[in-house]
């Protein structure tokens, strides 16, 4: 059984013990400090955001209604994102993701893809370039099995370390790296296979 963690060095490890005390402001906190990137992390997998809203929203209400129970053992955004990535791989388990679902109409704003920073002087060439660029990234990290988006976006993206990731998605070390090296390949050979 792991023990719990010295918990002096993640603030939000100390708001989730207030929280588990009845503290609603340290839920707040939490809430503001992590649902972006939750709703986020959720969009690279069901691509919708109404409903990338309502897994974020359920799992908030998870880490409210699980808060008595809360036990240290990782940092709180480890033990956070363990609930998203199974709420999201439950989600994708559902039917009628069978079928990539993609928004008809990316002109509607919600679901657009970040636009490229825009530099100085750059032409609107480079700016479109920029956005086709992030636009076919985005599409190849979709396709990717769902174990090795997971296992890429919390690296990458979420900024987890390889053990947190290991903890996050219930496998070694040696198991993440292996989704992450053959994410990244499939990645790499997919974007240069569009450039040809």
């Amino acid at each position: 059984m792991s023990t719990p963690l010295d918990t002096r060095g993640d603030p939000d490890v100390q708001l989730m013990l207030e929280v588990q005390q009845g503290s609603q402001a340290a839920f707040r906190q939490l809430f503001e400090k992590h649902a972006a990137g939750v709703i986020g992390f959720a969009m690279q997998f069901v691509k919708i955001r109404a409903r990338a809203e309502e897994l974020a929203q359920e799992v908030f209400l998870q880490v409210y209604r699980t808060r008595e129970r809360y036990v240290p053992r990782a940092r709180f955004k480890t033990w956070l994102y363990r609930m998203v990535t199974n709420a999201c791989l439950s989600d994708l388990r559902r039917p009628e993701h069978r079928i990539h679902i993609r928004p008809l109409d990316p002109s509607a704003g919600l679901d657009d893809p970040p636009a490229a920073a825009e530099a100085p002087g750059q032409s609107s060439e480079d700016i479109a370039l920029g956005r086709e660029t992030v636009e076919r990234l985005q599409d190849a990290v979709a396709r990717l099995p769902a174990q090795q988006r997971a296992a890429l976006l919390l690296a990458r993206v979420n900024g987890l370390s390889y053990e947190e990731v290991a903890t996050t998605l219930s496998c070694s070390v040696s198991a993440v790296k292996s989704l992450i090296h053959r994410a990244t390949v499939t990645l790499r050979d997919r974007l240069e296979e569009e450039k040809v």
